[in-house]
């Protein structure tokens, strides 16, 4: 199989896996019975104008309203429900106008209303609103130090929800006694319902004192004020029923796509799982040797043969000035790395967002002759590595893959193809 041929089909089972996660098809059957009273529509995330709209379609007959909050770029016209735009991965102005408004909109709701809570992946950032005492200043600083720090995304987001006054089913509380149903998008390994959007409502079981030990396990510095809020007792708990919230699309669907599509190109798929976590680099090395041990001793399965796995790995940023990459670049320049130009394994890897990190590519292409071409272009592959400039690397090599927003969003999907 030679490099255009293996390109195009790592594309293929990428793009398939993250069309099986858009919204349109997932909300109609997800829906539940109309409500008697009114129905508001409230939401945050990179999916959840695509999300409003599809509900927005399939009850022209509800008396509908509401307001959601994507990132910037990912709106979509959502008929009678606004759509407001706000800042990715660190929260904005915006983010907490957007916040304020969907607070204002479950107000005096009876029990005849229903609000539908339409949650996905960067909601935390995009609907922020600070706990008493606190400012958006406060929360955004405490956002950038765990960006950089590696702490998981299921870290950062217990953090997020002791630093706000609606995540952690505080905005659930808000809408009492309307009925809320919740219909997420899950882009966290173990699809933690609590963890998505940090939660805004689903009850947490976590603790203040949980975040407080999170901050100080990655050395981030507590001011005074986040000290003090993250001293106060957790507020009162507010339960959901599990047919409430609804998880309409997850990693592991996303993958069960890939395989599928894998199986009809004449690939044997393995998932290696839909949580996967860690440093994106140890990730490289890891499924570096997992491609060299198919090709030498076919196993854990013989070629042509498809390793898939999802999940969120992250980049600690060391001391002195980063360059330009996200996770997956950094995976796939890892990957590229320890396979030293291997024969016969090629390598794709991506955010379903479409936006790897804080770029315009989703992520790229590992081909056997990477490191080769990257040499001829003046590169230096270990250099790129170690400055955290993937991007800049692949984008060197026209390896980038740059899909725009997809308006989903189920983390990240990895393929590594074997013959």
């Amino acid at each position: 199989m030679n490099n255009e041929r293996a390109g195009f089909i790592l594309r293929e089972i990428f793009l398939n896996a993250v069309g099986s996660a858009r919204a349109g098809p997932a909300i109609p059957p997800a829906l539940p019975e109309k409500p008697k009273g009114r129905c508001v529509v409230i939401g945050a995330g990179k999916a959840s104008a695509a999300m409003a709209a599809a509900v927005d379609a399939a009850w022209p007959d509800v008396a509908l309203s509401g307001v959601v909050v994507t990132r910037y770029g990912h709106a979509v016209p959502a008929g009678r429900i606004r759509i407001v735009e706000a800042a990715h991965p660190v929260s904005d102005a915006m983010s907490e106008t957007a916040a304020m408004l969907i607070v204002e909109a479950v107000k005096g709701l009876s029990e005849d209303d229903l609000v539908l809570a339409l949650i996905s992946g960067g909601g935390s950032a995009l609907m922020a609103l600070p706990a008493p005492g606190l400012t958006l200043a406060d929360k955004q600083v405490v956002t950038r130090a765990l960006l950089h720090s590696g702490a998981t995304i299921g870290e950062m987001n217990l953090v997020r929800r002791h630093l706000s006054a609606i995540k952690g089913g505080k905005l659930a509380a808000l809408a009492q006694p309307a009925r809320v149903v919740s219909l997420i998008i899950s882009d966290v390994p173990g699809d933690r319902a609590s963890d998505i959007a940090s939660g805004p409502t689903v009850a947490d079981e976590s603790t203040p004192a949980e975040a407080l030990s999170i901050l100080e396990r990655y050395r981030i510095p507590v001011s005074r004020t986040i000290y003090q809020a993250l001293m106060k007792p957790a507020p009162p708990r507010v339960r959901t029923s599990p047919d409430d919230v609804r998880l309409i699309a997850t990693p592991a669907m996303a993958l069960d796509a890939a395989a599928l599509l894998a199986r009809q190109y004449g690939l044997t798929p393995m998932i290696l799982g839909d949580a996967l976590e860690g440093e994106s680099r140890d990730m490289g090395i890891f499924m570096a040797g997992m491609a060299r041990s198919v090709r030498q001793h076919g196993q854990p399965l013989k070629g042509p043969a498809l390793l898939l796995s999802g999940g969120e790995t992250t980049v600690t940023l060391t001391h002195g000035k980063a360059g330009r990459g996200g996770r997956n670049t950094e995976f796939l320049l890892s990957l590229a790395c320890a396979l030293k130009g291997e024969e016969n394994v090629w390598a794709i890897a991506g955010d379903s967002d479409g936006i790897d990190g804080t770029e315009d590519a989703a992520g790229a292409i590992v081909y056997p002759d990477t490191l080769t071409r990257g040499r001829q272009n003046g590169l230096s592959h270990q250099q790129s590595l170690d400055a955290h400039d993937s991007y800049s690397y692949f984008q060197a090599l026209d390896d980038l893959i740059v899909t725009g927003p997809t308006l989903t969003n189920v983390n990240d999907i990895r393929a590594v193809l074997i013959l």
